[in-house]
């Protein structure tokens, strides 16, 4: 392993920017986690550092520095870059750089805390990190397949869901493949007690993988959003299908539509044309 040069923190900022936003947006955690997970992160070590570039060999004795919380819980610390490392500590102490995903690996069952000691830091309990390492952080939704014939009820919420609605705007207009979104309420008395909100995704060229991760980071975000009672089902629509998407697109307005004009914008050069 190689701790490699820091004179350029441009991927530490980016890091940091990301936190920030995560800690108040719920659409900007799925960004967030996965560019921590694909990272290198900073540690201190109790290890005597030499000058210079060091290589870890499979099996090296590593000991990560472990700092006490004012609640007398432990917390092994982290750091998105090395202007944030320096915020925390005063002198010189020995470093490792090292991708978060070895670390999380290497550290799983201990509870670390990323950046403290400045403006904004995350806790990580161990739950988190294993989540982190088997799902990127977000929980997984349930697929649940509805059969030809299966009736259900499909309307429009009394209330609407202003958070959530809100959140999922901000996360689709950053994912290109989704076109638009729909809103519903929906009841499957056979299988819910109680009604669900019903998101309807038109999405064009992505994958299968694609539209699963996609689904995944919308389910996380709408349950943030949402209270601790409230459900949310997601569904792909088509103007070629009947039913769920025929009601969706010709009885309801998208709550979000993906604006052309912003990819056109990076997609033409100015001309320079007054």
């Amino acid at each position: 392993m190689t701790t490699p040069n820091f004179a350029d923190d441009t991927q530490g900022r980016e890091l940091e920017n990301l936190l920030m936003l995560a800690m108040n947006e719920p659409a900007q955690r799925p960004a967030f986690y996965r560019t921590l997970l694909e990272s290198t992160v900073l540690v201190l070590t109790d290890n005597t550092a030499p000058q210079g570039e060091v290589v870890l060999e499979a099996g090296s004795p590593l000991s990560l520095q472990v700092w006490e919380k004012q609640d007398g819980t432990r917390a092994l610390p982290f750091f998105t870059s090395l202007a944030a490392l320096q915020r925390a500590i005063e002198g010189e102490h020995p470093f490792l750089a090292l991708p978060a995903r070895v670390l999380f690996e290497m550290t799983q069952g201990t509870e670390l805390f990323l950046n403290p000691k400045n403006e904004y830091g995350k806790e990580f309990t161990a739950q988190e990190v294993a989540l982190l390492l088997q799902d990127g952080g977000v929980n997984k939704p349930q697929e649940r397949v509805v059969e030809a014939g299966h009736e259900y009820l499909i309307g429009q919420p009394e209330h609407y869901p202003a958070a959530m609605v809100d959140a999922l705007t901000t996360l689709f207009s950053q994912r290109k493949p989704v076109r638009r979104a729909f809103l519903a309420l929906i009841h499957d008395k056979a299988h819910d007690e109680q009604p669900n909100l019903l998101v309807g995704l038109e999405v064009e060229g992505a994958t299968e993988q694609e539209i699963e991760d996609l689904i995944q980071e919308a389910g996380s975000v709408a349950s943030e959003a949402l209270g601790d009672n409230e459900a949310v089902d997601f569904c792909l629509v088509s103007e070629k299908e009947r039913g769920i998407s025929h009601y969706l697109i010709q009885h309801t307005q998208p709550f979000y539509q993906r604006r052309w004009g912003s990819w056109l914008r990076n997609i033409i050069p100015s001309s320079g044309i007054a």
